[in-house]
């Protein structure tokens, strides 16, 4: 899972709430972590492999969008890759973990292991979200028609600029003036945490809001394509907002545990003594959702995988040879083998005056198929005849 109280445990004068939490049959919470995040992981590459039964067509170019899709992807496997090395290690060995509680000056791998392990899974983790917000900001600048594969290497520096200078300055504020001698109290604490859910709630709060106004701009480019907006256009638009509330559904079933969870163990840190009588509630509470996000963070990545691309298959195809991947679903047009250009180069057609009446109308198709790709339901096949579906 993830979560600051992660970092925290590493100071070996850590908090009671964070004690309460992280001494709450660790072996048990240690062996729910493993098991979300490994059928998380398996169950995540079998998406991402190509199925047998897909025709192997020519692999088009990638666009910004499916990139994204593909990364934020990448961030959950290794995160729960994280997940998993660091619970074995808490499970394995009990007594190097223990060596924490103390302050040991002669061995310092206990402490190195503990902040490394927490500080991957949270850069992991905290680089997905920005992964998820530029997801959001692309599919807005798609269907305005100011984004192209290019944008890529601006999100690609934004999203680990921001995840590697976030975390690193959480930690270093959390651990001073050093690992073995943290500061005392929670005001010392709070930018760390600040630093940690800052990308989280900007998903929360900013994505919904990208994501109606880009519903809103795939009506508009819908109706101003042939002036009319006929049912197979409003059932792919229709189609494009499901995609996108399924893909905040997930993220707030995955981290709304750990919102209450924090704002549950501060609770518990504002008072004298958090093991009162009239405090159980709140304890048994916080160490509840505390389960809770060992079962749900891990899973985060198979869920978006099915928010992304829909079920898959079981039937995968190992063989080596060039096919089209399940994140891209742009496919050549039928009869006349008449392909539009890669979402990439749309571009520079606008330039081309010769050509100006049919490229826009290629435009709008690319930027609706970069929206809806990776969607292969038997209710879009039915559609598909439709010309607004021929090119992808």
């Amino acid at each position: 899972m993830a979560s600051p109280r992660l970092e925290t445990y590493c100071c070996p004068n850590r908090d009671a709430a964070t004690q309460l939490v992280m001494n709450f049959h660790p072996e048990v919470f240690s062996g729910v972590c493993i098991g979300s995040a490994s059928i998380s992981l398996l169950l995540t590459i079998l998406q991402l492999l190509p199925k047998k039964g897909q025709s192997p067509r020519k692999m088009p170019k990638a666009s910004s969008s499916s990139t994204i899709l593909l990364l934020i992807s990448i961030c959950d496997i290794l995160g729960g890759l994280g997940i998993i090395f660091r619970s074995s290690i808490w499970i394995g060995f009990p007594g190097f973990i223990a060596n924490i509680s103390v302050v040991n000056r002669t061995d310092m791998w206990p402490s190195a292991f503990c902040v490394g392990s927490a500080m991957w899974i949270q850069l992991l983790y905290s680089a997905g979200f920005w992964w998820l917000f530029c997801y959001a900001v692309d599919s807005y600048l798609v269907v305005r028609r100011s984004a192209g594969l290019s944008t890529i290497v601006l999100y690609h520096m934004m999203t680990w600029g921001l995840a590697v200078m976030l975390c690193v300055e959480g930690i270093a504020l959390l651990y001073y003036p050093s690992l073995s001698s943290c500061e005392d109290g929670v005001e010392h604490a709070i930018p760390h945490y600040i630093t940690t859910y800052a990308p989280l709630l900007l998903v929360l709060i900013v994505n919904p809001i990208l994501f109606r106004r880009t519903v809103s701009a795939v009506a508009s480019l819908l109706k101003g394509r042939q002036g009319i907006y006929t049912e197979n256009e409003r059932r792919l638009g229709t189609e494009i907002q499901i995609r996108f509330f399924k893909i905040m559904l997930v993220f707030v079933i995955c981290w709304s545990s750990n919102i209450i969870n924090e704002s549950l163990l501060f609770y518990l840190e504002m008072q004298p003594d958090i093991n009162e009588l009239p405090l159980k509630n709140i304890r048994s509470a916080a160490l509840i959702t505390w389960i809770i996000m060992g079962v749900l963070n891990p899973m985060q990545g198979f869920l978006f995988t099915l928010a992304f691309y829909g079920w898959t298959g079981w039937r995968v195809d190992l063989k080596w040879r060039k096919r089209e991947i399940p994140w891209e679903s742009l496919s050549s047009s039928t009869a006349g083998e008449n392909t539009y250009p890669s979402p990439v180069n749309y571009q520079s057609n606008i330039h081309d005056s010769k050509k100006i009446s049919t490229t826009d109308s290629q435009q709008t198709d690319e930027a609706i198929s970069m929206l809806s790709e990776g969607n292969t339901s038997s209710d879009d096949r039915a559609t598909r005849s439709s010309p607004i579906y021929q090119g992808w």
